[in-house]
C-alpha cells in the first residue's frame, strides 16, 4: 500500500466515521435509559460516551498526517524543480511545520487524550460504584435498579448495536493491519469495547426474561469493574511508553490502545496464536495432519449432539429426599411441589426447577451475629459494651421502698399487702431497661409448603449483603415478636429461673405471625446462646445489696411469724384470708346498714346516738364468720367455745333463779307476812352459823326463842374443821 495523503484521507474518513457512530451510540443509550428508566442502559452510555476522546483524537491525528505527507509531497516538488546546487530557503527540517506538529501531537497530544479517556472512565466507574453503595443506605435518595417495561425490544437494540459495532471493529481492524492506519487499532478496541457491553446487557435481559433480575444488576455493577481494568491497562501503557526506546520512524503505540481489546476485535490473530501454541508444543505442523482436519471438519457435529445430549438431560431432574422442587416456565410456577421423585419436564430454557432442601436447618441470627465459642465467663468480664452490639429493651422491674418490698410479699387481701401500693409506686414499672442478649432462630421449610415459601418474597440480594430479601423478611418479623415480647416482661424476671420458657414463648409468638402471613416456614427452635446486662453494668448483678439481702430476711422472718401465729390462731394462713375477707365484708354490710338507719332517722336527730338494728345480712355473715372459725382446731375455736360453756351456765342459772323464784310466788300469795318472816329467818340462820360473836337486836323478848347444842370439841385435829372453814 502507497502511504500518502490519500490514504490518511481514508483513515481520516474512517475515524470521523467512528467519531459519529460512537456519539450516536452513547446518545441512543442515554436518552434510552432516561425515556425507558433503564439503569442499565445508562451505565452502557457512560463507557461508551467515555471513548470519544479516542475517535477525536485519531481524527486530528490521521488529519496532520495527512497534512505531512502533503506537505512532504510539496517540498518533494520543490526539490524536482530546483536547480542543481543551489540552496532552498526552507530546507532545514525546522521549516516543516506539518512535520512538527505531527510530532508535537504523538508527543503530547495522543498520551493527553489516554488520560483524559482513562480519567473518564474511571470518574464513571466510581459513579457507578458509589450508586449502587447509596442502595444499601436507608437515608440517601438514589433510587433504585430499574428496568424497562419493554424487554424484547431493549434485547432487539442491545443485540444490535453490539453487532453493528462488532463489524465495524473488525473493519477497522483489517484497516488497522496497514503499517499507515495501525493507529486505528485504539479506534477498533474502543468499539468493540461498545459491542461486549452491550452483549453483557443483552445477556442479563435474557436472564431477566426467566425471573433473574439479580444477574443484570451485576451485569450493571461489572461494567464499573470493566472501566476500571481498560482504565488501568491505559494508565501501565501510558508509564510503560514513557521509557519504551524509540525506533527511528516508528509510528508511536498510543497508551489508549489497549492490547486486550485489540484480540477481541481481531479473534483470528487468536486461533493463529493457538496453532502456533499447539505446533510448538508438538514440535510440528499438527495443524496441518489429517487429524487435527477431521477434528475442525467433524467440531460441528460433535457440537450439535453435545447439545443435543444436554437438551435432553435437562428434560428430567431428580428430587432427592429432603428435597422439594417447583416446575417453573418462563419463571412462572407450573404445577404443584414435587418430593423424591424423577420429573419430567420441557428442555431449558422454556422450563426450569427450582430445587430446594428443605431438611436442612438454616440459622439466622437476630440482633446480633452468634458469639464464637468461648469458655465460660463471668457477667462483666467483657468489660464496656461495644457500640457494635445491639441490646434489647425489656421492662424495668418496679422500684419499691423497704416497706413495699415487705408488702408485696405478703398475701394481697392482707393489709399491708400489694392492693395497698400506691398508684405512683406502680408508675414506675412504666421505665424500661436494656439487656445484652444472642438469639438464633432455628428454622426450615415447611413439608409440602414450597410454594407459600417462594411466593412470600424473592431470594435477591442487596450488595455486599449477607441475606437475602425472604431471609430479611423472616428475620424483620422475628424481631418484631421477639421486640414486643421482651419489652413486656421484666428485667428481673428474664434474668432469674423462672416458670416460664421465654424460648418457647418466642417460639410460639413466631410461629404464629409465620403463619398469619403463609411464609410456609416452620420454627424448630429459638436458642437463646447469651443473656445478661449490657456491658460493665452486669458486674452490678454479681454483688447483691446487703439491705436488700436483709430486706428479705426480714419479709421472710415476718411471713414466718404471721405463719405462725395464724396457725395458732386460726389453723392456717389461707383461713386466715378468707376469715380476713368475710370481717371486711361484715364491715362493709354494717357500715350500709349504719347509712340506712341514719337516712331513716328523724331530721334533727343526734347521728351518734341512732340505734342501727343488726340486718339478715349481717347475721348470716357473723354465722359464717363463727362457724370458719369454729370449723378448725385453733385458739379461736377454743376461746369461742369456752364463751358459749360460760354464757350458757349463766343462761342455765339464770333460769334456776327464776324457776325458784316463779315456784315460791303461791307461798306468797297465801300469806305475805309469813314468807317474810320466813325469808328473813332463813337469812340470819344461814348467816349467824358463820359469826363468833351472836347479838340479835330490835326483836321483841317474848317472840325469841334460843335453843343451844353444847357439846364438847374433838381434843384432836379435825380435817373437817378445815374443809368446812371458809
Amino acid at each position: 500500500m502507497r502511504t500518502d495523503h490519500f490514504a490518511y484521507q481514508q483513515a481520516v474518513r474512517v475515524a470521523g466515521g467512528g467519531l459519529l457512530l460512537q456519539i450516536l451510540l452513547g446518545l441512543a443509550l442515554l436518552l434510552y435509559g432516561r425515556v425507558a428508566d433503564d439503569t442499565a442502559f445508562l451505565f452502557a452510555s457512560t463507557y461508551v460516551l467515555a471513548c470519544v476522546p479516542i475517535w477525536v483524537g485519531l481524527t486530528v491525528l490521521f488529519h496532520q498526517h495527512r497534512l505531512e505527507r502533503l506537505e512532504a509531497l510539496e517540498e518533494d516538488e520543490l526539490a524536482a524543480t530546483r536547480v542543481e546546487g543551489a540552496t532552498a530557503l526552507f530546507e532545514q527540517d525546522g521549516a516543516k511545520v506539518a512535520a512538527r506538529r505531527l510530532r508535537i501531537m504523538h508527543a503530547w497530544l495522543m498520551p493527553a487524550v489516554s488520560l483524559l479517556v482513562a480519567a473518564a472512565l474511571i470518574g464513571a466507574a466510581w459513579w457507578i460504584i458509589q450508586w449502587f453503595n447509596s442502595l444499601d443506605d436507608a437515608s440517601a435518595e438514589s433510587g433504585r435498579f430499574s428496568v424497562g417495561a419493554n424487554l424484547g425490544w431493549q434485547l432487539a437494540l442491545t443485540i444490535s448495536f453490539a453487532l453493528g459495532a462488532f463489524i465495524v471493529s473488525r473493519f477497522i481492524a483489517g484497516m488497522a493491519r496497514q503499517p499507515a492506519w495501525q493507529n486505528l487499532r485504539g479506534g477498533a478496541g474502543a468499539m468493540v469495547g461498545n459491542a461486549i457491553v452491550l452483549l453483557a446487557i443483552a445477556i442479563g435481559i435474557v436472564f431477566h426474561f426467566f425471573q433473574k433480575p439479580r444477574v443484570l444488576e451485576t451485569v450493571a455493577y461489572a461494567i464499573a469493574i470493566f472501566m476500571i481494568v481498560v482504565a488501568s491497562e491505559i494508565l501501565l501503557s501510558f508509564v510503560l511508553n514513557l521509557y519504551r526506546p524509540r525506533r527511528v520512524n516508528e509510528t508511536p503505540r498510543p497508551a489508549f490502545d489497549s492490547r486486550v481489546l485489540s484480540l477481541f476485535a481481531a479473534p483470528d490473530s487468536i486461533v493463529r496464536s493457538i496453532n502456533d501454541a499447539v505446533n510448538y508444543q508438538f514440535g510440528f505442523d499438527i495443524t496441518s495432519s489429517w487429524g487435527y482436519q477431521l477434528l475442525l471438519r467433524s467440531v460441528g457435529r460433535l457440537a450439535l449432539f453435545g447439545v443435543i445430549v444436554l437438551v435432553a438431560l435437562s428434560c428430567v431432574a431428580v428430587i432427592e429426599p429432603g428435597q422439594q422442587a417447583l416446575r417453573l416456565r418462563f419463571g412462572a410456577p407450573v404445577g404443584g411441589v414435587y418430593e423424591q421423585t424423577a420429573m419430567l419436564k420441557l428442555p431449558w430454557p422454556f422450563e426450569t426447577v427450582a430445587v430446594y432442601d428443605v431438611s436442612r436447618l438454616r440459622q439466622l441470627p437476630l440482633g446480633n451475629p452468634p458469639a464464637a465459642k468461648e469458655r465460660y465467663r463471668a457477667w462483666g468480664d467483657d468489660g464496656e459494651l461495644s457500640p457494635s452490639r445491639n441490646v434489647w429493651i425489656v421492662a424495668a422491674p418496679p422500684k419499691r421502698s423497704g416497706m413495699s418490698l415487705v408488702s408485696s410479699l405478703l398475701p394481697a387481701a392482707l393489709p399491708g399487702g400489694a392492693a395497698a401500693a400506691s398508684p405512683s409506686e406502680s408508675g414506675l414499672a412504666d421505665q424500661f431497661a436494656l439487656v445484652d442478649s444472642d438469639i438464633i432462630l432455628n428454622y426450615r421449610v415447611r413439608d409440602g409448603e414450597l410454594d407459600k415459601w417462594l411466593r412470600f418474597s424473592n431470594d435477591s440480594k442487596t450488595r455486599r449483603g449477607n441475606l437475602d430479601m425472604r431471609e430479611r423478611a423472616i428475620r424483620n418479623l422475628a424481631m418484631r415478636e421477639v421486640t414486643q415480647y421482651l419489652s413486656t416482661q421484666h428485667l428481673n424476671m428474664l434474668l432469674s429461673a423462672g416458670d416460664t420458657s421465654h424460648a418457647i414463648e418466642l417460639q410460639k409468638r413466631i410461629q404464629t405471625s409465620f403463619d398469619a402471613l403463609n411464609t410456609g416456614v416452620e420454627v424448630v427452635s429459638i436458642a437463646i446462646t447469651r443473656l445478661r446486662p449490657p456491658g460493665s453494668e452486669a458486674q452490678q448483678f454479681l454483688e447483691p445489696s446487703i439491705a436488700l439481702q436483709n430486706a428479705r430476711k426480714l419479709v421472710e422472718t415476718q411471713r414466718s411469724q404471721v405463719d405462725t401465729t395464724m396457725t395458732a390462731i386460726l389453723g392456717d394462713s389461707e383461713t386466715a384470708r378468707r376469715v380476713y375477707e368475710s370481717i371486711l365484708k361484715l364491715r362493709e354490710i354494717e357500715r350500709t346498714d349504719g347509712e340506712k338507719a341514719r337516712a331513716a332517722a328523724p331530721a334533727g336527730s343526734d347521728p351518734s346516738r341512732v340505734v342501727v338494728p343488726d340486718s339478715r345480712e349481717a347475721i348470716d355473715q357473723r354465722l359464717a364468720i363463727e362457724a370458719m372459725i369454729t370449723a378448725t382446731q385453733s385458739q379461736a375455736a377454743v376461746v369461742i367455745a369456752g364463751a358459749r360453756n360460760e354464757r350458757w351456765q349463766a343462761h342455765m342459772e339464770a333460769r334456776r333463779k327464776t324457776a325458784e323464784v316463779l315456784g315460791q310466788a303461791p307461798s306468797y300469795r297465801v300469806d305475805p307476812e309469813l314468807y317474810r318472816q320466813r325469808k328473813l329467818m332463813e337469812a340470819l340462820s344461814a348467816a349467824l352459823p358463820g359469826v363468833r360473836s351472836k347479838y340479835i337486836l330490835g326483836i321483841d323478848p317474848s317472840r325469841v326463842n334460843f335453843e343451844f347444842d353444847m357439846q364438847e370439841g374433838d381434843g384432836g385435829l379435825s380435817i373437817y374443821d378445815y374443809i368446812e372453814k371458809k
